[in-house]
């Protein structure tokens, strides 16, 4: 009952991130398309910065925009801040579980670095709030004044973030903690400047004050910040299931590439909403530099030094097993067709997930996944191709179960 409930709740928590990261990024898309749609008319209220009209839904919306603020303040005000909140609290929750619960798997690359779990999961959640502790000193500095100065200070900064993870981590856990930084400035941004100065407006006007004009500024610059860096941290969430972006030799420099077409990208619809026409020459900015991604995921993994890495005492135990020589053949016959470094199924160019299955070191180390989605599911192979009967998933289960001692949580 509780591998369930908490195989339930994982899914559940993915779900919601899921949903609250659409409501999240499509709000702020909506805004930032309604912001630079304003026109400035003859005739507009005091204080208004431009208006538009829009139809939706066989209806018509009068919006306006305030410099400031308007005179008073009205009785209902609608604050967007918890789609940003949820979705933030549930990636967390994920990377804990899935990189930090499994972070042999994940996180560590031992011909990286050999690391314990506690030292990876400690460098990972330093990386990311030390990350943040300089974006928000960068926009903060006399920098921030600047906005274009400031924008290619933080890209040279993320892409060297970038790639001291992967000198760090796995390609797989560089490229999530990447995104995790990204994903942790931008709702820092929310909680900690445009919500609060939206406050601070807020609370002038009941005080009969004027609100500062910088308030409004310093949000909007985060905002547009948000924005901008959208479409590179869905890119990095979604790229653990594809080996060719985290696991090759210049995986750090596409993620460079990436933030740069995340840029060209909401340049054109940027440019679009605010008419000043529709730039075509960003989608083939963005077309060459996908391009450029494809062409440097060709150059292979990368070249690491032979590194002795002591094998984790689970791992010798697994090898040790009295039916390791079974689950060996079970998986080498059902699973190492596509799990190979040169894989012979008709269609498998790469190993799926970067995961192979060749050696007693592979399977040793992969048994986690192997128990998870061989053993206590039926989730691989996919339709069941190779004829994995329920005997043989027997043989995974108890093999895993007797090595380690424990039934393990499902995480994928």
């Amino acid at each position: 009952m509780v591998d369930l409930l908490w195989e339930w709740l994982n899914f559940a928590v993915r779900w919601l991130h899921v949903i609250t990261g659409i409501a999240w990024i499509g709000s702020s898309f909506y805004f930032i398309a309604l912001d630079l749609s304003l026109k400035q008319r003859d005739g507009l209220p005091a204080g208004v910065q431009g208006d538009t009209w829009q139809v939706h839904g066989g209806g018509f919306y009068h919006m306006m925009k305030y410099t400031v603020a308007p005179p008073r303040m009205p009785e209902d005000l609608t604050w967007f801040k918890w789609e940003s909140y949820w979705t933030w609290l549930s990636g967390a929750f994920l990377l804990g579980v899935l990189y930090y619960g499994s972070s042999e798997l994940f996180l560590i690359d031992r011909q990286v670095a050999d690391l314990e779990p506690w030292q990876a999961i400690l460098i990972g959640i330093g990386g990311i709030v030390l990350g943040y502790t300089v974006y928000e000193g960068l926009c903060r500095s006399p920098l921030g004044a600047n906005d274009y100065a400031l924008y290619a200070v933080l890209f040279v900064f993320v892409v060297a973030v970038g790639w001291g993870f992967t000198q760090i981590f796995s390609g797989r856990g560089a490229f999530i903690h990447v995104g995790a930084l990204i994903a942790t400035i931008m709702t820092a941004n929310v909680a900690h400047v445009i919500i609060p100065n939206q406050r601070k407006t807020v609370a002038a006007l009941k005080a009969g004050e004027a609100p500062d004009p910088k308030w409004g500024k310093q949000a909007k610059q985060r905002s547009t910040h948000n924005n901008y860096i959208t479409l590179p941290v869905v890119f990095l969430m979604l790229s653990n299931h594809y080996p060719l972006a985290f696991a090759t030799k210049y995986n750090w420099a596409i993620i460079g590439l990436v933030l740069l077409t995340g840029f060209t990208i909401r340049h054109f619809f940027n440019s679009m909403h605010a008419g000043k026409g529709k730039p075509w020459w960003t989608w083939a900015a963005t077309a060459i530099l996908f391009i450029l991604i494809m062409w440097l995921s060709q150059a292979g993994p990368p070249q690491r030094d032979a590194v002795a890495a002591a094998r984790p005492a689970v791992a010798e135990r697994l090898m040790a097993s009295a039916e390791f020589e079974a689950v060996r053949e079970i998986v080498t016959g059902r699973c190492s067709m596509c799990h190979a470094r040169e894989p012979v199924w008709e269609g498998i160019a790469r190993a799926p997930r970067h995961v192979f299955l060749e050696e007693d070191d592979d399977i040793a180390r992969h048994a986690e996944q192997i128990y998870a989605q061989a053993a206590r599911s039926d989730a691989m192979p996919p339709g069941n191709l190779t004829g994995l009967e329920a005997v043989d998933r027997e043989v995974l289960a108890r093999w895993y179960e007797g090595a380690t001692g424990q039934r393990r949580h499902l995480l994928w």
